[in-house]
């Protein structure tokens, strides 16, 4: 298979085939993107539409000093941004996180081991703030690192990490409730289960 840098290279030459490739290879994930920060199908599909077709006529100034994929992710990105002219203020106001940055705790990828956290972590995933929907999906769904996501959203990398942190604490409390709450359906469930029939608690005292 060839690489994103081939496949551009040839792209920029006019080979219409080649663009094509990094159209299939790449717009599920950029769709992704626009997606979670729109949270609406129709403009995520608009969104990825245009973006391929800035992309293929600004193929020309495309460099190679940053990977196809973070450069078309910028693409998809602002044109959000002018769905959601709020969202760039709000990923530029920061307020410092240095002393939580510097003990962050961990994402729990194992958090992802059953179908119904997949299911319930996506799901509150989607009722994120814009900024912080978008930069856990860079991360953690596009396995984007902070400098290039940092590159994406032309913000410091010190703003990326303190959003990604906030995302990830606003997620973890979600699924604390949740998980209470399931642990306490899952109880009721068993001492039913286990609970004498009515009809046996009876049997004795009618004798």
């Amino acid at each position: 298979m060839k690489s994103d840098a081939t496949l551009v290279a040839q792209a920029q030459q006019g080979n219409e085939a080649a663009f094509e490739q990094l159209v299939l290879r790449h717009q599920r994930y950029a769709f992704n993107v626009a997606y979670r920060v729109l949270s609406d199908y129709d403009e995520a599909e608009d969104i990825t539409q245009e973006a391929f077709v800035r992309a293929w006529r600004g193929l020309a100034s495309f460099r190679g000093e940053a990977k196809f994929t973070t450069w078309l992710y910028r693409i998809v990105h602002n044109l959000c941004l002018n769905r959601l002219p709020k969202l760039r203020r709000n990923l530029q106001q920061v307020k410092p996180l240095e002393e939580a940055l510097s003990h962050p705790a961990p994402f729990l990828p194992d958090l992802f081991e059953t179908r119904e956290r997949v299911a319930f972590l996506h799901h509150q995933l989607d009722r994120l703030p814009e900024k912080y929907r978008l930069v856990l999906t860079l991360r953690y769904l596009q396995n984007l690192s902070y400098s290039e996501i940092a590159d994406v959203l032309e913000v410091p990398m010190g703003t990326v990490k303190t959003h990604i942190h906030r995302g990830r604490r606003l997620l973890r409390e979600e699924l604390r409730q949740w998980e209470k709450q399931t642990a306490r359906d899952n109880s009721g469930v068993e001492s039913r289960q286990n609970a004498p029939h009515p009809e046996e608690g009876m049997s004795y005292a009618l004798f």
